[in-house]
């Protein structure tokens, strides 16, 4: 097994992996990216995430999409772990902790305060496996999200009142 950096020539891979995901997490029709636009924020001139793969002799078995954050408290970086996925032939072989393993040594390298992702309520496996690792969930915090047209009008409004 090898952790590598994922390449533009990773992107069908990438996507497939995306897709894989959203089958498991029950929300296939969720995934709308158009793999144009997903090389060029991966792999363009300002790249807004990065991908490492977990790979062997017989192909990628994994990956893990990440960017980074800040913490005005801290006053440093974080990493925000996007999506975290294995193979489900895969699963059980050290893939994940090996991805996680390999980001918290970049976290490290990059003077990162933290290593943050959200998990879904119902994922028992990835939540044991999350806690094994000596993560604590944040019971306290609430995500919230602004989508679609909520998102568009609060950008027009903000739009209007810019100077």
């Amino acid at each position: 097994m090898q952790i590598r950096w994922a390449g533009p020539g990773d992107l069908e891979v990438i996507i497939e992996l995306i897709r894989a995901l959203a089958e498991y997490e029950r929300e296939p029709e969720a995934v709308r990216l158009v793999p144009e636009v997903l090389a060029g924020h991966l792999f363009g001139e300002r790249p807004y995430a990065e991908v490492l793969l977990a790979e062997d002799a017989e192909g990628v078995q994994g990956f893990a999409l990440f960017f980074h954050t800040f913490s005005t408290w801290e006053g440093r970086p974080g990493i925000w772990l996007e999506d975290l996925f294995v193979r489900p032939g895969a699963r059980g072989r050290g893939y994940g902790r090996a991805l996680l393993a390999r980001l918290a040594a970049i976290a490290g390298e990059r003077g990162c305060a933290r290593l943050e992702w959200a998990v879904l309520d119902w994922n028992a496996p990835a939540i044991g496996f999350y806690r094994a690792l000596g993560a604590v969930p944040l019971d306290e915090w609430t995500t919230y999200r602004l989508t679609g047209e909520a998102l568009a009008r609060l950008g027009d409004e903000g739009r209007r009142g810019a100077t």
